[in-house]
């Protein structure tokens, strides 16, 4: 089969390939992005705005402290668990200036969750939001943490405002929980103390990890991809000639209610940088009345979302009555972005929603239909094989597990030597999904491998049999699942929460024989209130299960 067939369907702009030695670091990447952009805005939240300048002198100084004032040595792991804050670009770039490691750790965890994560990562140090501090307490005895360093919501939103928004938030909407950390340090003496410090610049390589990156654990309990400096530079070098198809260095104004403690929002931050762009944070993306308020003021030229975002903002009255004619691009990743929300995004904001792949381990990005505007494409410098069990590539329209190469690519997974030799082989990296590749080159991604369905020999993908039922006038959310029946044989289940109350399980079989081939046809339906999902969207099926 010919190498890289898609590559012909680059446009003259995007390169084959990239060099991967242009950046020693992803802090070398950062200082070349300060130089470049200087005084223009870099991020904003809740209206404060910090320009490129202020965020590199503010992490020089949370780097001085850390150099400074703790015994925190390079390589040393610290957990960042904050949501979308200026305080968490200051941080992390402090954290990489001081040769640390970042261990980005969901805001919503349970303190189970969060002692799991700080034991297996071995952090030593925290950045916390007051408003989880409690959790800290609960299981601080039973981590290695010995740094804390906690926030407030309105610590860099200037003097009044601050004080302002942290009464209201602790005394008046009672978002934080008492708690007692003495030996714990603010934010805010940490950048005082760090400004009147020495910072001592530190040479890294591009070999050096910079994060440990936990995926999301659809399948099973989360593991730490060993995500490089080098990994990290090559990924935004892949993905900023293909930005650079629909937006312009300096101009662009980005609406991120993406969390950054996700592979994806934190890609996102570091591209929308390369580029010059103002990346406008949303701490509570869960709030929509307020982010529609925010989309129409800041008349956004680019949108990074997910499905579920796209759906929520859609059936609200007021979006609909908005208008986005500045939106340039919106952008897709994180789930499968459904075609009724796709087409109902563009018909209604005139905007095209394009849609990345990506994993966790791939930092993320693997392929993009932004190339040609239709097929998944995989980046410059990206290598990709659909493969059968042995790990011999198929034919073109074969489907098969999807294979992943490139300088994107994690080496390992923390401290797990059997997950790593089962996923990393020879190089390639099994990403556990199922796909085709046509003689194009143009990748399909059909499902997860562990949640394909034999129905009497045939395999079913839970996403085709979901993908037919959203379209449903009655239908909200579903998940599909692969049960045991009778016989120990497999069987076809969907959990439906629903549009309309007048829905039956009849409908939804009727339904599913006119629109498929009969083994396809669920033979149980459950309605339910809501579905279990990830903290970004994904519908956890192996809790369907359950």
């Amino acid at each position: 089969m010919k190498q890289r067939p898609w590559i012909q369907h680059y446009p003259l702009s995007i390169p084959d390939t990239i060099d991967t030695t242009r950046y020693s670091s992803l802090v070398h990447f950062m200082e070349e992005v300060f130089e470049q952009y200087k005084d223009l805005p870099m991020c904003e939240n809740m209206g404060k705005v910090l320009t490129f300048s202020a965020v590199n002198k503010l992490s020089k100084s949370f780097a001085a402290y850390i150099q400074q004032h703790t015994n925190l040595s390079l390589g040393s792991h610290v957990a960042v668990q904050l949501p979308n804050l200026l305080q968490y670009p200051i941080a992390v770039l402090g954290m990489l200036r001081a040769g640390l490691v970042v261990v980005n750790i969901n805001p919503q965890y349970t303190p189970s969750e969060m002692a799991y994560q700080f034991k297996d990562a071995g952090v030593r140090a925290i950045v916390i939001l007051e408003n989880f501090a409690h959790k800290l307490v609960e299981i601080l005895p039973d981590t290695s943490i010995q740094t804390i360093i906690v926030t407030k919501v309105g610590d860099m939103l200037g003097s009044i405002k601050g004080k302002v928004v942290n009464f209201a938030i602790k005394h008046i909407k009672k978002l934080v929980p008492t708690y007692q950390l003495p030996q714990a340090i603010s934010f805010k003496e940490v950048l005082e103390k760090g400004r009147k410090s020495i910072f001592r610049p530190v040479a890294l390589k591009a070999s050096d990890t910079a994060f440990l990156q936990y995926t999301g654990g659809t399948t099973g309990v989360s593991k730490g991809a060993v995500l490089s400096h080098g990994n990290l530079t090559a990924n935004f070098q892949q993905l900023d000639p293909v930005l650079r198809l629909a937006l312009k260095e300096q101009e662009e104004r980005t609406i991120l209610p993406l969390p950054l403690y996700h592979i994806l929002g934190l890609c996102s931050l570091f591209a929308m940088a390369k580029l010059g762009a103002k990346c406008s944070l949303i701490t509570n993306p869960r709030d929509i009345p307020r982010l529609i308020k925010k989309l129409r003021k800041i008349k956004p030229t680019c949108l990074i979302g997910i499905n579920t975002l796209f759906e929520k903002l859609l059936a609200h009255k007021k979006f609909k009555k908005l208008k986005l004619s500045s939106l340039k691009l919106t952008m897709a990743g994180g789930m499968k972005t459904e075609k009724k929300v796709k087409n109902q995004w563009e018909n209604l904001t005139g905007s095209k929603l394009i849609e990345g792949y990506g994993l966790t381990e791939c930092s993320p990005g693997v392929s993009t239909d932004m190339i040609n505007g239709i097929d998944h494409i995989p980046l410059p410098g990206t290598f990709v094989i659909i493969a059968d069990e042995t790990g011999k590539e198929v034919p073109y329209g074969t489907a098969g597990e999807l294979l992943i190469k490139g300088p994107q690519l994690s080496q390992a997974y923390w401290q797990k030597p059997i997950e790593t030799a089962g996923a990393f082989v020879n190089g390639w990296f099994k990403t556990g999904d199922i796909a085709t590749m046509d003689v194009n080159g143009f990748v399909s991604i059909v499902d997860r491998k562990k949640d394909m369905i034999n129905i009497s020999g045939f395999n079913v993908y839970p996403n085709e049999i979901e993908q037919i039922l959203i379209g449903h006038p009655k239908v909200l959310q579903v998940g599909a699942v692969g049960i045991t029946d009778m016989g120990l044989k497999e069987a076809i289940k969907v959990f439906i929460v629903k549009k309309d109350a007048t829905l039956t399980a009849e409908e939804i079989i009727a339904y599913c024989k006119a629109k498929m081939t009969p083994y396809k046809v669920p033979k149980y339906v459950e309605f339910c209130n809501s579905l279990p999902k990830s903290p970004i969207g994904k519908v956890l099926r192996r809790l369907l299960k359950k």
